[in-house]
């Protein structure tokens, strides 16, 4: 069981298929999943995209790049703030930390806080990547569990690991059990951020990547189950 990770939540994964921003379902589940690695001593911060809002310059493709990060940063504020209402409503507290001033919506992040709320059970989101543009959420997941000394990151995707090709298009595409991470980033195989996948690799922090619709892959991943891909460092 790890004391202390990062779990890393697509925006899409929030609205699953429901059509809408939010799927309220979805969210219960992960929240109660969260709220049982909670219980088992696990101290759990999260990163969440902004994907069922916003996707880059999909909308527009002759927009300024940089304001599209912008408001993709906006976007995970949003969905952090919604995540961390639904785990108020189950009876977790939870704080939303960005690099940026949000007004009284978020606080702005600080190591020695973050570290300080965790150890009094506070569950940590992290929103707004690291407030520049060219950075993915990827990347300051990676960035976060190197900040706080993270024993691992947990990617729930909705792939159920890393495989040397992609299994909607090749059905004989093999899945890893275990992969170095640096295969991944000489192989390019896109299963995370290249950037995010150097700093794991020079910080020695292992990933586990599963299918969020997995049963219980949360916990299980926490507990440290091997259920998917283990990228080790």
């Amino acid at each position: 069981m790890y004391k202390r990770v990062v779990l890393k939540l697509s925006g899409e994964a929030l609205a699953a298929d429901s059509g809408k921003c939010f799927d309220n379902e979805t969210i219960s589940s992960i929240v109660k999943q969260i709220k049982e690695v909670k219980q088992n001593g696990t101290q759990v911060t999260l990163v969440i995209g902004g994907g069922n809002f916003w996707r880059g310059r999909s909308a527009n493709p002759e927009m300024d790049r940089v304001k599209a990060d912008q408001i993709g940063m906006l976007a995970t504020v949003m969905n952090a703030v919604y995540f961390a209402d639904f785990c108020r409503q189950r009876g977790m507290e939870a704080v939303v930390m960005t690099p940026f001033a949000v007004g009284n919506i978020t606080e702005l992040f600080s190591k020695d806080r973050a570290n300080r709320l965790l150890d009094k059970g506070v569950i940590l989101i992290f929103a707004g990547g690291i407030g520049h543009p060219f950075f993915s959420t990827d990347t300051v997941t990676a960035l976060r569990a190197s900040e706080l000394n993270a024993d691992a990151i947990l990617f729930a995707k909705n792939i159920d690991g890393v495989y040397d090709s992609d299994p909607a298009v090749n059905p004989n595409a093999k899945k890893f059990s275990e992969i170095p991470c640096k295969d991944i980033i000489e192989k390019n195989l896109k299963v995370i951020d290249i950037a995010a996948a150097n700093l794991c690799y020079e910080q020695g922090i292992p990933v586990e990547i599963f299918a969020l619709a997995q049963e219980n892959g949360i916990v299980r991943a926490a507990n440290g189950e091997k259920i998917g891909t283990t990228v080790t460092v």
